[in-house]
């Protein structure tokens, strides 16, 4: 696999999602779960995706229960959660595993491009961020108290 358009992911709906549909956008994309310390970064991620979809940019958010059992509800519960809490707009996916012999295959790929600090591949909480330029290559990653907030500048530069 060579970029995000190589995939193809569940949506939160169960429709196939061929992520080529991003190809020459910017692309976010979170592990995400409503019952984090970080979840108030739903709000962030929306305002980015308001900010900046008219120019290009995609947050993709990827429900995860593999830390803490913070993601307990089904896609059906996320999805009204996400809209009615945060008025989530930006495309939302089925719950993935992103570490571990299950981890989704999108997820093991943009770890192997973007690995943590020392080298460490996994992803350590809810809420990391993997940001990707318009070829679909992975640019950046970013922990989970990084705030949506503070990757403008970040985004600005691939825009």
């Amino acid at each position: 696999m060579s970029n995000i358009g190589d995939f193809s992911v569940q949506g939160i709906s169960g429709e196939t999602v061929d992520l080529a549909r991003h190809t020459g956008s910017v692309v976010l994309v979170v592990n995400v779960a409503s019952q984090c310390g970080f979840t108030p970064q739903y709000a962030g991620l929306q305002a980015l995706y308001e900010q900046y979809k008219d120019r290009g940019l995609v947050v993709l958010g990827f429900p995860c229960n593999q830390f803490g059992a913070q993601e307990p509800g089904n896609e059906a519960e996320i999805l009204d959660f996400c809209t009615t809490k945060f008025n989530v707009s930006f495309p939302l996916f089925a719950k993935v595993d992103v570490n571990g012999e299950n981890a989704a295959p999108l997820f093991t790929w943009l770890k192997g491009e973007k690995p943590g600090l020392l080298g460490i591949e996994a992803v350590k909480w809810n809420f990391s961020k993997f940001l990707l330029d318009k070829q679909g290559k992975v640019v950046d990653r970013f922990a989970p108290m990084t705030k949506p907030e503070d990757l403008s500048a970040e985004i600005e530069k691939l825009l």
